[in-house]
């Protein structure tokens, strides 16, 4: 197992995973850590996906490199969040450029992440993030055993496909020993902007049905709204915004995971979404 720098000292760490692409992980992971850190956390983001690496996008910092004061010390990019929070953030993004390829097979990917935990001075973190690529492949197994996480928020959108996937990463998570947080619905329904009245355009509910099928706790569900979609573009993410109640679930999220950490007691994370 690798060992990290010495002055790593990260209380927690949570693998942020689904089992297909375009369900909205780097999204829910971005917009997580944001709401850790607006309560005052240190935060830190991996971007675990070594040849989709797009956290940089959503935070408006694509123009960041990785520093280092030798050349075995590499310092993450950091921003301060409101008053007593802060996120850094690691990404393959600062070491090629926000255009280039990586045209990698899986050892390769696997060396790289080792350098992540390895080399990176993240220093003291109450939270690390890590968010990985769709699927059950190389890098969601070698962050299991070299960061040995302590637990998994997995994204689903309500689609029966998608939720069959979801359940594989769950299946991944527990056979690893990685505890599951919990399953986030995104994409979940639709609200007219002019009437106001619900449209169900991707079905509703099926992440509700699957943790309790599966007895893992639902983390919440968020709307299809185009300003999410406009927020990840620009570069400011959702959490950010107090003009729309999708902003909530993401802090309600944040809210959650700091209660199960940090009460003493994980035994009573509950099963029911947080109102």
């Amino acid at each position: 197992m690798m060992t990290e720098p010495e002055e790593n000292r990260i209380k927690h760490s949570i693998m942020v995973m689904s089992g297909k692409g375009g369900v909205g992980k780097t999204t829910v992971a971005v917009n997580l850590g944001l709401g850790l850190a607006l309560r005052g956390k240190k935060v830190g983001i991996l971007d675990a996906d070594i040849t989709g690496p797009n956290v940089p996008k959503m935070l408006k910092i694509e123009d960041e490199v990785l520093t280092g004061e030798d050349d075995r010390t590499i310092r993450p990019v950091e921003i301060p969040v409101g008053a007593d929070g802060e996120l850094r953030v690691v990404s393959m993004a600062f070491v090629i450029g926000k255009e280039s390829p990586v045209v990698w097979r899986g050892p390769l990917k696997t060396q790289m992440l080792k350098q992540f935990i390895e080399k990176v001075a993240w220093g003291d973190l109450d939270y690390m993030l890590i968010d990985l690529p769709p699927g059950t492949g190389d890098e969601p197994l070698s962050i299991a055993q070299l960061l040995r996480p302590d637990g998994t928020v997995v994204v689903t959108t309500p689609q029966d496909l998608a939720l069959l996937d979801a359940r594989r990463a769950i299946d991944m998570s527990r056979s690893l020993g990685v505890p599951v947080l919990g399953i986030v619905e995104n994409m979940s329904g639709f609200s007219c902007p002019r009437c106001g009245g619900a449209i169900d355009l991707f079905k509703v509910g099926g992440g509700e049905r699957a943790a309790e099928e599966l007895q893992v706790p639902f983390l919440g569900k968020i709307e299809i709204d185009p300003a999410i979609c406009e927020s990840g573009d620009s570069g400011r993410p959702f959490i950010l915004s107090v003009q729309s109640k999708n902003s909530e679930p993401f802090d309600g999220m944040a809210r959650r995971i700091m209660v199960h950490y940090e009460s003493g007691d994980r035994d009573s994370w509950p099963k029911d979404r947080l109102s």
